[in-house]
Parts: structure tokens; C-alpha cells; sequence
């Protein structure tokens, strides 16, 4: 199996933390190659940025060959559905893949994101999953994402803060990490709290391998239709269908 793991910000250092975290919990079979576009925002948070990081998102995918599958790896599910229509392979964005890993291990979840200015985009993603029933609440920790790769931020001791809270106000039976730069803290949260705590990353990667072992492949038939052909001007001429 090979998965294209596109990180859509333009941080490197994150695109090898992330390929890292993918490796680890791919099986033995699994090629991972983890990539970020060349131009873009240096992290996405909140809305603007989404838009910015979206065409170099489809110019990875454009590039990719021979791949079985694609995960976009930023908690917003960044121009997911664009790139559902784009592709015919499974496309997963790892918030949707942990909410739904959530919901295999727990009655009621809570998300804890980086700062405030993604919750609404993240709960907006929750109703469209059809998750908000189980998800007791977006909580964010108020560290931006880059600040994730730094050890003196304190991002995990206010994480780790979070989930108490999480667990007291929300009644959260399980936590679902939101932002992909945080993967490498899940296991050891996990530990330290005694409740399911569930990155991203890792289930995008799980779900993808069982999508392809499926057979499965992206509905062409409605929404996800391949977009019709046309003349694209001016920048974005690259990207006509």
C-alpha cells in the first residue's frame, strides 16, 4: 500500500513530524511519503489561512503518483471535499478519521484544538460529521501550532489541563487531538489520564490501509462527481479539470 500524507501548511520540520508519526502507525506494508506544498500559510488557524492552504494542497495531490490513498493531515480537514473531487482513491482528513475513531471507543468525546480561532471551524465540522450528539464540547488550549514544536511553550502541560476539564465539564469518556502537530503526545496523555486519547494522524493512516484492504474507493457519483472541464485564468490556470 502506498499513502500521501500531505501536510497542507508549508512548515517542513511539522511535515517530518508528522511522516514520522504516520510511519509508526502504519503496518509493515505501507509505504508513507509526507509532503507540504511549497507556498501557503506557515500554519493554519482559522479561516483565512484555510483558504490560502487549499491550492497548494491540490498541487500535491496533482503530483502524487502510484498512491493508494491520501490523507490530508490538518485538523480543519482542509478542502477535503475539493479533494475528494479531485481524486478517485480514499481521501481522509484526520479530524473526521479521530471523531470517528472516537466514537468506536467512547459515548461522548471532546476535541482539544490550538487556539480559540479554530473552534468555530472545528464545531462547524462536528455538525457535518453528524458527531455533535457524542462530542461534548472544542476546547482550545491557547498554543499556537508552531509553538507545539517548542519545548518551552508548555503546550503539553496545557493540554494535559484540558483533558482534566475536558473529563470534569464535558464528561468526555475519550479526547481527540486537534491539530496534527500534536502526535506525538497521544500515547503518552493516554497514560497519564486513563482514557483514550486519539490522534489524528494515526487514525487516517489506519483507515486509509482498511479503505484500500477494502477495496474502496471515492463516490464519483453526486458531490464528490469530478468537476467538469473548464478554463481556469490567470494563477490558477494549472488547476483547470
Amino acid at each position: 500500500m502506498h499513502v500521501t500524507v500531505i501536510n497542507p501548511n508549508t512548515t517542513a520540520s511539522m511535515t517530518r513530524a508528522i511522516g514520522e508519526a504516520a510511519r509508526a502507525a502504519a503496518a509493515a506494508g505501507t509505504t508513507i511519503v509526507a509532503t507540504n506544498p511549497d507556498s501557503g500559510p506557515a500554519s493554519i488557524e482559522g479561516y483565512y489561512d484555510e483558504v490560502f492552504s487549499i491550492p497548494g494542497l491540490i498541487a500535491e495531490m496533482k503530483k502524487a503518483r502510484g498512491t493508494d490513498a491520501f490523507v490530508i493531515a490538518c485538523f480543519d480537514d482542509t478542502g477535503l471535499d475539493g479533494a475528494r473531487s479531485l481524486a478517485d482513491v480514499p481521501v481522509i482528513g484526520i479530524g473526521e478519521a479521530a471523531m470517528h475513531m472516537a466514537t468506536l471507543v467512547a459515548t461522548r468525546f471532546s476535541v482539544i484544538t490550538t487556539l480559540k480561532v479554530s473552534v468555530p471551524a472545528l464545531e462547524h465540522n462536528v455538525r457535518k460529521y453528524g458527531f455533535d450528539a457524542r462530542c461534548g464540547r472544542v476546547r482550545a488550549c491557547e498554543v499556537p501550532v508552531l509553538a507545539l514544536e517548542d519545548p518551552a511553550s508548555g503546550a503539553r502541560a496545557k493540554i494535559s489541563s484540558e483533558i482534566v476539564r475536558a473529563k470534569d465539564e464535558d464528561g468526555a469518556e475519550a479526547i481527540v487531538l486537534g491539530c496534527a502537530g500534536m502526535a506525538e503526545l497521544a500515547a503518552s496523555l493516554t497514560r497519564e489520564h486513563g482514557l483514550p486519547v486519539i490522534d489524528g494522524v494515526a487514525s487516517a493512516v489506519k483507515l486509509a490501509e482498511a479503505m484500500i484492504g477494502l477495496g474502496l474507493k471515492t463516490s464519483k457519483v453526486g458531490g464528490y462527481a469530478p468537476p467538469r472541464a473548464k478554463a481556469y485564468a490567470g494563477t490558477f490556470a494549472w488547476a483547470a479539470p
